[in-house]
């Protein structure tokens, strides 16, 4: 058997962070928004004859092998965890290769693997037939992916690889939900401008240092969080009525809180970006992910895309063009 699977990769407008166990219960309505773009990370799977099992990551180059699925879980560490992880806790039952692939940029902030977690699940769910559904299949990748970056991550990212499109991912008391917002995409696309700084960062710490200020009582941290959450339903708000002076304003002041919570999200560049950008027809601007590097969102005006897209060029930042992705997860059975 052969089987294909993409899961597109993500830019989050509003709310990012809140959706980390338990931040979101000590915030009224806590909400994210975000939006799946045309980056997907993908994975191959082929069954073989033997009992090896053959792993390969084509964006990174790395590769590693295993006699047996025993021999895979015996393994003291791993040079493909995102892999090896799923496949000790699926367990097939014959030998497999696998080859993944990435369209994020390592360190993008574009949850590039919270991405191929979901496409790698899906597949293996579908292979050995354990019928977990797409929300369960959620809940695996996220404990995963915090068994491997070995601090709490948050639930957002799993959502636009699971259903496209744009996304309000609500929290409450009873569960996470989410819900398509309705948005011109077209509209959207006119108005995306995503760059590439260069600079990877890792989100798990930077999430886990705001979240040990949140859980220790830093009331300043907490306020922000509150005007985070109250600007996250702003942003559902203004998206569901088209409002793009609004959503650019949001951005604005969404990013000035982030900023103030944790002075280390951004650095020069993105500064530099920011601020050249608003000369040019930029609506605003805020780092995707955790922040510390990656990539930056720009909402620009209609028509502004290219003097924007060469502002950014200027200043050294690589352009990553997108569109809003409008399906989530696919798994394709291919010929034998």
């Amino acid at each position: 058997m052969r089987l294909h699977s993409k899961a597109p990769c993500r830019v989050d407008l509003a709310g990012g962070t809140l959706d980390i166990w338990p931040l979101y219960l000590y915030h009224e309505n806590a909400l994210t928004v975000n939006f799946a773009v045309t980056r997907y990370a993908s994975c191959l799977i082929e069954t073989r004859d033997d009992s090896r099992i053959e792993l390969r990551s084509r964006d990174t180059g790395k590769a590693e092998s295993f006699a047996s699925i025993e021999e895979l879980v015996a393994a003291p560490s791993y040079r493909l965890p995102l892999v090896a992880y799923q496949l000790r806790f699926f367990r097939p039952r014959t030998g497999l290769s696998i080859e993944t692939d990435s369209e994020a940029p390592v360190g993008g902030g574009i949850s590039g693997s919270s991405a191929l977690i979901i496409a790698i699940n899906a597949a293996l769910n579908k292979l050995t037939g354990a019928g977990y559904s797409l929300e369960r299949i959620r809940e695996i990748s996220q404990n995963i992916e915090s068994q491997i970056i070995r601090v709490p991550t948050g639930s957002q990212d799993y959502y636009p690889a699971m259903y496209g499109g744009v996304n309000a991912i609500e929290f409450r008391p009873d569960g996470i939900h989410r819900e398509a917002i309705p948005v011109d995409f077209e509209e959207l696309n006119r108005r995306t401008v995503l760059a590439y700084t260069g600079i990877p960062r890792n989100s798990g710490i930077n999430n886990w240092e705001v979240m040990k200020a949140h859980i220790e009582g830093d009331r300043r941290v907490h306020r922000n969080f509150d005007e985070i959450a109250a600007i996250a339903r702003a942003m559902r708000a203004a998206l569901e009525k088209g409002d793009w002076n609004e959503v650019g304003r949001l951005l604005r002041e969404e990013w000035a809180h982030r900023r103030r919570n944790v002075p280390t999200i951004t650095t020069e560049l993105i500064d530099r970006l920011v601020k050249v950008t608003r000369r040019v027809g930029a609506l605003g601007a805020k780092v995707c992910g955790a922040g510390g590097g990656g990539c930056v969102f720009f909402l620009v005006d209609p028509g502004a895309q290219e003097r924007v897209s060469a502002a950014i060029v200027r200043e050294g930042a690589e352009l990553l063009p997108v569109q809003v992705a409008p399906r989530g997860v696919q798994v394709k059975r291919l010929p034998d």
